[in-house]
């Protein structure tokens, strides 16, 4: 993002307008969206870090498309664990849920919903957390920012943000098009504040 659009976002969300995006911003900008000033503040820290390190910051069309996806999954930063009780995953070999229980036990958390034993499995070995034994790890919200990030990047989401493309990137994140008019209703507001 380029410091005018950085500054925009700024005023949008009601902080200073120095063109320089950090935490501070980042808090604003979850809170705006429906976090908790704590969840926030945890949301903020990590995204500072790891959006610069997964080039996420790059460009408007990437923080954008990410922020968007995030919001609809996690009902605008408000849940870091999915509603449902998972119950619907039991026994989605697609998932790597392969034993009793998978279903619930991996069930969608942090703000990208990560889903599956075999998910939790292979974010935790990428990203050297013991998910697949401890899953309610992905629910603290910098851990569960750090593995959107890591989400985000192993599946060339990036790529999809520089070509505009809302559908792809709903896809390789839900698997369908669930919530696709949300999704882009979210892209619509914060394309507007940037």
């Amino acid at each position: 993002m380029n410091k005018d659009q950085i500054k925009k976002l700024q005023k949008n969300v009601g902080v200073n307008s120095d063109g320089f995006i950090g935490r501070d911003t980042f808090t604003a900008l979850f809170k705006k969206l429906g976090a908790s000033d704590v969840r926030a503040n945890e949301l903020a820290l990590a995204a500072n870090v790891h959006m610069r390190t997964y080039k996420i910051l790059d460009s408007a069309n990437r923080f954008v498309h990410f922020i968007a996806q995030l919001a609809h999954e996690s009902g605008n930063f408000r849940y870091m664990e999915e509603i449902a009780s998972g119950a619907a995953y039991e026994g989605r070999k697609d998932l790597g849920n392969v034993i009793a229980g998978d279903g619930k036990r991996y069930k969608g958390r942090g703000p990208i919903q990560l889903t599956g034993r075999a998910n939790y499995r292979k974010y935790g070995q990428a990203l050297g957390f013991d998910f697949e034994n401890h899953p309610e790890i992905v629910a603290y919200p910098s851990v569960g920012m750090l593995v959107a990030c890591k989400y985000w990047s192993d599946n060339r989401l990036n790529e999809l943000a520089d070509q505009d493309d809302v559908l792809a990137i709903t896809k390789k994140i839900n698997g369908g098009t669930n919530g696709l008019a949300d999704r882009k209703a979210h892209f619509a507001k914060l394309k507007s504040w940037v």
